[in-house]
């Protein structure tokens, strides 16, 4: 088994940043990943990463989001920059051994969401 743990959420401004964080074992997983679901929506794919250092994003956070990966330190990124009230939701992060994309079907285990909270 493997353990996720997500952290950095919070409260913040429109405008304003966080950075989330979690422990991912990032030379087992080829895909690293963040998803979002705020209520009564679905989940969404927010940002990947591939081993070899690809990244893949959303576009609706692109140019205001950066994932990145510590594989010495197995730690997840997701530096998240000009935030909107749209990006309030609760955030995971999960892992895949296989294709590194946005959806959700290539990820196989995920941390249990920091929650980001964005107000105008």
């Amino acid at each position: 088994q493997v353990q996720l743990v997500e952290s950095g959420g919070g409260s913040v401004q429109v405008g304003g940043s966080l950075t989330l964080s979690c422990g991912a074992p990032a030379d087992t997983y080829n895909c690293l990943g963040w998803f979002r679901q705020a209520p009564g929506k679905e989940r969404e794919g927010v940002a990947a990463i591939s081993r070899p250092g690809s990244k893949y994003y959303a576009d609706f956070v692109r140019g205001r989001f950066i994932i990145s990966r510590d594989n010495t330190k197995n730690i997840l990124y997701l530096q998240m920059n000009n935030l909107k009230p749209e990006d309030t939701a609760m955030y995971y992060c999960a892992a895949g051994g296989g294709r590194c994309s946005i959806d959700s079907k290539y990820f196989a285990y995920w941390g249990h969401g920091t929650q980001v909270n964005v107000s105008s």
